[in-house]
């Protein structure tokens, strides 16, 4: 079975509650889980956050100390004791400045805290990613996995850097003050608190199963990435065949979907926070308090400074309970993240052997293989030899197996049933970095880095030097153009430079003559570029080829006619196999060149029919000629 990463539950509609509070738990351990490394530096500036609140109630101590003087003062027409207001302000300028203090110590040590846990996770997943099986990676869950390297981390920054301090902050201080007003007068304590049973009512009312809403939006946030990456994969066909392609479809589809769901739940959730919210806003605050407290100032309960600091603490009371909600937000959020990553890090690995064998030889042995994507049978009961040196052409219709027989072969994953061998070993008992000396690939898509020419080269040889890598461009005919740019083979692809189709390709031609393995497995190599490449990329080819053992995948009998033998393949399984010649009248060889020529046929109706035609031609005639010259060699 292929594995994968970042699987996301998925809910039908009777079950898509239950599925979704699991989710919300599970996300609640794994953050708590993955905060453990760094969790009793996030406690240490959770405390600096509540010193640093109680020091907020000194200022306004000092300041209504300083009021009361003042306004004694001008009630008993005296001058003010100038030795105790400069003590005041004394006060009130050092706490707030000692505040300050503590609280930029605390947000420093979580900033801290935040960079070593992110680098902990992106190293930790870069070495579990590392050792995954090869078929992990596809177009769909390659969106979820950037979404978890890159956004996952982002998303816990905020939990980590900032939330310990401000959010505790948040809370310390007006608690603090709380009990403060609460010591000057009850009563106004209690104003202070007047609309608060108002809002929360309304908010229970409005945000009830957040938890399982934001696991859900997740999970479609999640779907929407994958779908995303897999339209921007195919976009040149999407763009050749216009708004029905499939691609476009599943992300039209999964973008309306979440459309729908975020509509339906924000809607109502905006309207009820919107009215909630108009009972704590500043303006009706400070009218209640100061009425209120004009009205205790006018029967001596309290003093006009009282009441002024009494106002000032409620006016925080709203940012303190947004501060709260986001803070809530945050973990929901934080806590899917931490999910997607935690199971990043439980990727499990192709075993490695104990006792590593080495292969005799470099010939392929396939023997009674099956292979399924889930409940999708891929292949079934699959054997055939490949001998050394000699050029193996895997033929058939889309979906009949070929390309996950070929990566079987560089052991993508393993095998359910059956084996696979090189050498007479089997691919279980060779060591990983053997096995991909062993084997090479060049694919229709070259897969180059975001790095230099150069390291792209050397990918799987990095210790080559230079004078090795433009040996190994030289004979894949690309070295003039690379050193024909600005910077060389120090050129950044995709960074300061693009290349073509076509460059690209020799490029990935040149890392596989570097590499220099004895399996070499072409999927189709020069059936993604332009018909002005092909030749270029025809030689570059002869030199790679030459005594190798090489496995051709292809659509086409036409294309293969110089290979040893031809293993034709149809849903799963191989059905004929033998020499072009000795399946020349095979029916599902005859089938495939049928379906060809109609192909071509129906190309002649297109205003490009000439430039495909040319290309179909170029490609048979490349691969064709380089299987010419394995065949030889």
């Amino acid at each position: 079975m292929a594995r994968n990463v970042t699987d996301e539950p998925t809910a039908s509609s009777g079950g898509e509650q239950t599925g979704d509070k699991e989710k919300a738990a599970q996300g609640k351990a794994a953050l708590t889980k993955a905060l453990k490394p760094v969790q009793g530096r996030l406690n240490l500036g959770s405390a600096l956050a509540v010193v640093s609140g109680l020091l907020s109630v000194a200022p306004y101590a000092a300041l209504v100390a300083i009021g009361d003087l003042l306004l004694d003062a001008w009630t008993r027409h005296t001058t003010p004791d100038a030795g105790r207001v400069w003590l005041y302000v004394i006060v009130l300028i050092g706490t707030f400045l000692l505040r300050g203090l503590v609280y930029f110590i605390a947000l420093s040590i979580t900033h801290f805290a935040d960079c070593t846990l992110g680098a902990g996770i992106r190293k930790s997943m870069a070495d579990s990613l590392g050792k995954a099986p090869l078929s992990t990676f596809n177009a769909s869950t390659s969106g979820m996995i950037r979404k978890s390297v890159h956004d996952d981390v982002e998303t816990l920054h905020s939990l980590v850097a900032h939330w310990p301090v401000e959010g505790t902050a948040a809370v310390a201080a007006p608690i603090a003050l709380f009990a403060y007003i609460v010591v000057l007068d009850w009563r106004m304590a209690l104003l202070a608190l007047a609309t608060l049973p108002i809002y929360f009512g309304i908010q229970m009312f409005t945000v009830a199963g957040m938890s399982e809403k934001t696991a859900l939006m997740d999970t479609k946030i999640g779907i929407v990435s994958s779908t995303v990456v897999e339209f921007a994969s195919g976009i040149a066909v999407v763009k050749a065949f216009g708004r029905n392609g499939k691609p476009l479809r599943q992300y039209e589809r999964a973008a309306d979907d979440f459309l729908k769901f975020y509509n339906d739940w924000c809607g109502p959730l905006v309207r009820g926070c919107s009215i909630s919210e108009a009972f704590i806003a500043p303006s009706i605050i400070t009218v209640i308090n100061l009425a209120g407290g004009m009205l205790m100032v006018q029967a001596g309960y309290v003093t006009a400074p009282q009441v002024l600091a009494a106002t000032l603490t409620a006016m925080m009371l709203p940012s303190t309970i947004t501060t709260i909600s986001n803070m809530q937000w945050s973990y929901q959020l934080a806590g899917s993240a931490a999910l997607r990553i935690e199971r990043n890090l439980q990727v499990t690995p192709l075993p490695e052997p104990e006792h590593p064998q080495h292969p005799n030889g470099h010939g392929v042995r396939i023997d009674h293989v099956g292979y399924s994507y889930g409940s999708t049978v891929a292949l079934n009961d699959v054997s055939l030899d490949i001998p050394e040196g000699t050029m193996t052409a895997l033929i058939g219709p889309s979906g009949s197996g070929k390309s996950t027989l070929a990566t079987l072969i560089a052991r993508f994953d393993d095998p359910a049933s059956g084996s696979i061998s090189i050498g007479g070993i089997d691919l279980r008992d060779i060591a990983s970095e053997e096995l991909y000396r062993t084997v090479g690939f060049v694919l229709q898509d070259p897969q180059l880095i975001r790095a230099t020419i150069r390291d792209n080269i050397a990918l799987g040889k990095p210790d080559a030097t230079l004078d090795q890598v433009r040996a190994a461009a030289k004979a894949a005919c690309i070295d003039e153009e690379i050193m024909a740019l600005g910077e060389g083979y120090d050129t950044v692809i995709n960074g300061t430079t693009a290349l073509s189709g076509g460059q690209e390709q020799r490029i990935a031609i040149a890392r596989a003559l570097l590499k220099n393995a004895p399996i070499l497995i072409l999927d189709e190599a020069t059936a993604s570029v332009d018909p002005e490449s092909e030749a270029q990329i025809q030689q570059a080819l002869n030199a790679l080829v030459k005594r190798r053992t090489v496995i051709v995948i292809a659509h086409k009998p036409s294309a293969v006619t110089g290979a040893d033998q031809l293993a034709v393949m149809d849903h799963g399984r191989i059905i004929a196999c033998g020499t072009h010649d000795e399946l020349a009248d095979e029916s599902h060889v005859r089938a495939l060149d049928e379906l060809v020529w109609r192909n071509r046929a129906a190309t002649q109706t297109r205003p490009d029919a000439s430039a495909a035609r040319s290309g179909t031609q170029s490609n048979e005639s490349t691969l064709s000629t380089a299987q010419e010259v394995a065949h030889h060699a």
